[in-house]
Order: structure tokens, then sequence, then C-alpha cells
């Protein structure tokens, strides 16, 4: 008899996004003359640019000539993108980080939940709340945590609320994790934290024998000066903390498929009898065990980014969907709504108002207004009565939604 992993039985309800998906699907099949606006799930609109469209062909027509083929490549990735990261990404920012050190993922979103793999199972995850929910999900699919209770949180997470009381920037916890997941700038509430908030967490670490798991999905979309785009601007995180980045949003690669982590080779955790690993070796043998890496035009299409016409484009691209966001929070503002973020990150996050939860915001935006965002709550029970509104949509369709949504009885 085949037994399944009974940890995937903990799970509430569906994966926030397809649920959201089954809500709109079924509201446009009753409503086929209404022309739904999409700010929910975080997909960008925006085409490749054409410098990295152009190293995609490239890239693409290489495979078809013996001479320059690719078969198998470096499960680490190949290291003229691994150096143009390190290079580009860190070192140009007084950073230094290796091209030893990256190593070249299909997407942070596996990264972040498959990264769990080489810890044991009684470490104690600390997760902020609200937040992407796969650090949740995945914590408990890895059988860390026990059952969920009637407020939403899992028996063996240690949970860190992030509301406005606190700027959205959780308080060090009373129980000692293993391992911490932070994400800024923050999805959903599009916070940031500073030097200063993040040596605490740094110097935490170290105190306790921690690891940070720190998600830098969207750092390419910090404005303001000062902000730490990488935690390894403080002094001592080599030695705690793990970074996650991606190209989806920082390039257009939702449907292409390029990210990267950077684990330091000071970076190590221990086994039952106290003696030090390197966690970059373990990760490195997880990913050449179950990965054959990312083919090469995307990695050649992802390495054109770090060029100089590259980058420009790149960040036009950036700055087109930080003006949606600013355009969401100034017209959200005006009506009454009290709104975070929007600044540093694609998201703005919005206070419902009169008490409505944020499925009820949900619904009511959806079917009077046709524009879909993402309900708070769906990324933990500290979301509830907040509501996510994400900035990659066209420009036209931004208005539009703020139109309807000023609209709305």
């Amino acid at each position: 008899m085949a037994l399944i992993n009974e940890h995937y039985l903990k799970l509430q309800a569906g994966y926030l996004f397809p649920e959201i998906g089954r809500r709109v699907s079924e509201f446009a099949a009753a409503n086929p003359d209404k022309k739904i606006i999409k700010m929910g799930i975080g997909d960008v609109t925006q085409p490749l640019v054409p410098t990295v469209l152009k190293a995609f062909h490239e890239g693409v027509d290489e495979q078809g000539t013996a001479a320059t083929f690719k078969g198998y490549g470096p499960e680490q990735g190949y290291e003229f993108l691994r150096k143009a990261i390190a290079e580009n990404a860190y070192q140009a920012n007084g950073v230094n980080i290796p091209a030893d050190d990256i190593v070249v993922s299909d997407g942070s979103k596996c990264d972040t939940g498959n990264i769990q793999e080489i810890f044991g199972a009684s470490n104690k995850i600390a997760i902020c709340d609200p937040v992407y929910p796969v650090y949740s999900d995945t914590t408990v699919m890895s059988g860390k945590t026990g059952e969920c209770k009637s407020n939403g949180y899992y028996d063996g997470i240690i949970y860190m609320p992030c509301t406005d009381e606190n700027n959205f920037t959780p308080d060090l916890p009373t129980e000692r994790p293993d391992l911490i997941f932070l994400c800024y700038p923050n999805n959903p509430t599009g916070t940031v934290a500073s030097k200063e908030e993040l040596k605490k967490w740094v110097d935490y670490a170290r105190e306790n024998k921690s690891i940070i798991l720190y998600d830098a999905a969207y750092e390419a979309f910090i404005t303001e000066d000062g902000i730490p785009r990488s935690i390894y601007e403080i002094e001592g995180a080599k030695e705690v903390a793990i970074e996650f980045r991606s190209f989806s949003k920082t390039a257009g690669f939702t449907g292409v498929r390029c990210a990267y982590t950077v684990i330091p080779e000071e970076l190590k955790a221990f086994d039952s009898k106290g003696n030090a690993h390197s966690v970059k070796k373990l990760w490195l043998r997880r990913q050449s065990t179950k990965f054959n890496g990312v083919s090469y035009p995307v990695q050649k299409a992802a390495a054109a980014v770090y060029t100089a016409e590259g980058q420009k484009e790149v960040k036009e691209v950036i700055a087109y969907y930080l003006e949606n966001a600013r355009i969401m929070r100034e017209s959200l503002e005006a009506i009454g709504y009290t709104v975070y973020g929007g600044v540093n990150a694609p998201y703005v996050w919005v206070k419902t108002k009169g008490g409505m939860t944020s499925w009820e915001f949900f619904d009511k935006v959806l079917s009077e207004a046709n524009v879909v965002g993402t309900p708070g709550s769906g990324f933990g029970p500290a979301g509830e009565g907040y509501f996510r509104f994400s900035a990659f949509a066209d420009r036209e369709s931004t208005i539009e939604a703020m139109t309807r949504i000023k609209n709305l009885s």
C-alpha cells in the first residue's frame, strides 16, 4: 500500500493564488461581458527588453550548430553568468561576493522552498506574518510543524507579526529559532528594512547560531538612498545568511525562469554532534542531485541584463512599474484608504474600510469594479483587514482600475 506524505494534509485550503484564479474564473464565466483588470498575482506584463531578447535569440541560434551546441551545463550555473552577477549585483556595490558563492536556479520560489531539504526536521522556523505563503506552506510540507490551529497558525512555527504598529518590521522572537525567513522589500506589504534593522537580525543570528533565509527578490525596486539591497551589506551577515534573488521581476523573467541563491563559504550549520558543515556544499549536493540546471539560452539572456544597455533598459521597465505603484498609492490615499508600500516595491498594501475582511473586500472589488487584487489574510492571519495590489499591470489598466475603485459604492 502506497502511503502519502501526510504533512500535506495539514495544509489549509488551496494555495492562495490558485484560489484567486478559481474565483476570478467563475466570475468571468458568469460575466463574459466584463473587462477584468488583474492586479493580484505578481506577474509582469512588459516584454523582455531588446538587449535581453537579442542575447536569448543568440543563445537559441548557438544550439543549432555543432560548434556552439550546449548540452548539460554546470548545475551551479555557467561561469559567465555567475561572474556577471558577482561583479555587477554585489562587487560594484561594495559587497564582496565571489562567483563561486552563487548558485543559479529556475526561480526563487523553488529555492526558498527547497532550501529546507538540507536542514533537519527538528529545526524551529521563524516566519513573518503576513508574508509570502511559500515559506509557511513548504515548512508544513517538510514536516517541521504540527496541525493548523483555529487562529490560522501552525504548531511549531514561530510567527512574528508585522503590523502598522511596528512599521511591518518584526520584533526579535522570544523563542529562539534555528531558521529565520526575512523578505525585504517585503511581499506583500511593500515595506523595507533599514541597515540598523537588519544589523539587529544579523547580530541576533550570530548570537543564537541561527541562519537567516533572506528573500531579496525585489531589491531592484529600492529607490531610497541608504536602504540595503543585500543583507551582505551588514557586517557578519556572511556567517549567518543565505540570500535569494530572481530575474523574474527585475528583468521580466516570470515565464523564462532564472534566479540565483547566494551561500557564502563562511556559512556553517551543525550536525547532532556539534560538528560544523559547509551549507554551500550541502546545497550544491542537493542541486546537482535533483536539478540539471537552467538552459543555456536563458542564462545567456540573464547575463545580458548586466550589460550597460541591458541595465539601462531594465531600469526603465522597473521605473514604469514604480510609476504604476505611485499612481495606485496616491489614488487610493486620495479616496481615504490607508496605504503602505509602493515606494521601494511594486506592491501597495491597503487597509480595508468599515471592518471588511480581506476576502469580503476581494469579492466587492471583483464584482463591482471588476478588478483583481490579493486578500491580505492569504499571506497570514496578521494580514486580515488588508489588501495587496500589484503594480505589474500596464499603465492604461492601472489608471482605469483606480478610477473604478474610486467609484465603488
